[in-house]
């Protein structure tokens, strides 16, 4: 039915979503758990 796929679908979308969430705690603590990063060098 296609409720179904749509609640299946919604339901892979939340997933990704918290999966994708769950890393950006790391990535920060990665980067040194500032806020504001030095900007770049410009070339």
């Amino acid at each position: 039915m296609l409720i179904t796929k749509d609640v299946r679908d919604y339901a892979a979308r939340q997933a990704a979503a918290e999966a994708g969430m769950a890393e950006k705690p790391v990535e920060f603590r990665e980067k040194g758990t500032e806020i504001y990063l030095p900007e770049p060098p410009v070339p």
